[in-house]
């Protein structure tokens, strides 16, 4: 008599599990699909995309992060790549676009590799030592700067506009970029990016944006009798409330005649006058209240001549301390004359429909606002976000004090240094090396295929330039011919390169090493987005 095995069940009703060859294939693919969605945006001539959300709301741009996170990415090694995009934005703020082609051509090629039975963990290996010793190739061939070199940091934001929406206007945009960064630079080195304040406002051109020696605020003056535009402005800043606190704990005011009605509110009124006297006492004649302000005390400040707004956000009291050299109150007894900031002018401007508070001309700001001007909406966004990648750009470029030339110079003196490396080692991370150093390539022949030129004879001519010791040896996409980058003007910071290769190669470790993919589901419905052979991206619930 044969005994029936009782079937054993670890996991619950619904989950779905892939296991070994067919995990990892469904894995790359994805990682491979979200590189190609990007791939056409790179360079000069990249094309931009159309996301439309769910609201109905559009977005055209080129920007790699923008895409990915627009594009709502449910398959979750496809969201581990979105990661790489991410980190990219927060460490450099550009350069996202090529993060994602690098990890995705990493994966691809580890696949042959795959096919040809190398184990996973010896892939894994070869590009830990790749990345590795990338990291130092770029190092080496790095060329200095510092803040002295104007001419070279326009180029360089002049770069990071290259091939967005805001191109055409690259010169005006690029120079009010590293007007910028340097103004609030400290040490001429560190850059808190936060301090750059970039604003859009719909109407005028791009030939209108300008750089605001101070912070611009979506708040308006909040009472018509207040002056319209105060010059030489001495500044408030005040984190508490201008009008009567509730007491702590419930209490009840008995009130026994009518007169006291009166007494009451004559006392209340007393006090809010009170509290303003103290403020306009120490000279200001502009006051910035970050919570709420009685109508009373409003009605006071307009008598006395000052400029008032409320509910300021405490990320823009920050900036409009650092721009005025004001120091945030939170207790009106201790404001002092010392505690204001100074500005040349605070103003009241109507910008369309919304009226925006103007804090100008301030003698050394540490904030500054960038305000972006364009046509319409989708064109102000796309240059809002061109400008974000310049200002990162020069702020990595200063902080680190590296750059390296762009046109995809870099990624081809990178694969023929690490191919030469690969040949010293043995072993089968010997392969893994290669491949990495094959997929450094991916960069300056996506430049090439989006310029719509033939990509082997490039590739031919840009390996030649190389081997003959032209490092800065790039493509131009005009010609189709190579050129000399540096000379030409394309320049980028050496932390676009280095976070990028770092970036790629560990989310590539990581998805290689995967070998079991469990996707427990709330319901019986399959939520595991499925990845048959030759997917499109509807099946990957994208």
């Amino acid at each position: 008599m044969v005994q029936q095995v009782q079937p054993i069940f670890i996991l619950p009703e619904g989950a779905q599990r892939t296991i070994g060859r067919d995990a990892q294939r469904t894995n790359i693919m994805a990682a491979k699909l979200v590189a190609e969605t990007v791939r056409t945006t790179l360079g000069h001539k990249g094309m931009d995309k159309m996301i439309v959300d769910s609201l109905g709301d559009i977005t055209v741009t080129n920007d790699g992060v923008t895409i990915l996170e627009e594009m709502n990415i449910e398959h979750p090694s496809a969201k581990m790549i979105v990661e790489v995009a991410k980190t990219q934005e927060e460490e450099v703020g550009d350069g996202t676009t090529t993060a994602v082609v690098l990890a995705g051509e990493l994966l691809k090629n580890a696949e042959e590799l795959l096919d040809q039975d190398v184990h996973p963990a010896v892939i894994a290996r070869g590009y830990r030592i790749a990345e590795s010793k990338a990291q130092g190739i770029l190092n080496q061939m790095a060329e200095k700067i510092t803040s002295n070199n104007e001419e070279a940091l326009v180029q360089i934001a002049q770069t990071a506009m290259t091939g967005k929406g805001a191109e055409y206007a690259k010169e005006t945009l690029a120079t009010l970029a590293v007007k910028a960064v340097k103004m609030v630079a400290e040490d001429n080195s560190y850059v808190d990016r936060d301090n750059i304040k970039i604003e859009k406002r719909t109407g005028g051109s791009v030939e209108d944006s300008e750089l605001i020696k101070g912070i611009v605020i979506d708040k308006e003056r909040l009472s018509s009798n207040m002056p319209r535009v105060i010059k030489n402005a001495r500044i408030a800043l005040i984190d508490r409330e201008i009008e009567i606190k509730k007491t702590e704990i419930d209490a009840n005011i008995e009130i026994k005649a009518p007169e006291q009605i009166q007494a009451f509110l004559d006392q209340e009124e007393n006090m809010l006058k009170a509290m303003v006297e103290q403020i306009t006492s120490t000279g200001a004649n502009a006051v910035l209240c970050q919570k709420g302000v009685d109508d009373i005390a409003i009605h006071f400040l307009a008598k006395k001549g000052v400029y008032a707004v409320r509910r300021v956000t405490e990320s823009d009291m920050k900036k409009i301390a650092k721009a005025t050299g004001a120091k945030i109150v939170t207790n009106l007894k201790d404001l002092s004359k010392e505690d204001l900031g100074a500005a040349g002018t605070v103003e009241g401007r109507k910008v369309g429909d919304e009226e925006f508070t103007y804090i100008m001309d301030c003698k050394n700001p540490k904030a500054v606002t960038l305000l972006i001007r364009g046509g319409t909406e989708h064109v102000t966004s796309e240059i809002e976000r061109a400008m974000t990648d310049a200002v990162g750009d020069v702020a990595a470029a200063l902080k680190t004090g590296m750059v390296v030339a762009g046109a995809g110079a870099p990624e081809i003196e990178l694969a023929l240094e690490l191919k030469k490396f690969a040949d010293s080692l043995s072993g089968r991370e010997q392969l893994a090396v290669q491949a990495f150093a094959n997929s450094m390539e991916i960069i300056p022949k996506t430049l090439v295929e989006n310029a719509g030129l033939d990509p082997i004879d490039t590739m031919t001519m840009l390996r030649a330039a190389h081997s003959k010791k032209q490092k800065w040896a790039g493509i131009d996409v005009f010609t189709g011919k190579v050129m000399d980058a540096w000379k030409r003007g394309v320049i980028e910071p050496l932390k676009i390169k280095t976070q990028a290769v770092a970036s790629a190669a560990e989310v590539a470790v990581m998805v290689l090493r995967i070998d079991d993919v469990i996707a427990s589901s709330g319901s019986k419905e399959d939520k595991m987005p499925r990845m048959p052979q030759g997917a499109g991206m509807g099946d990957m619930g994208y």
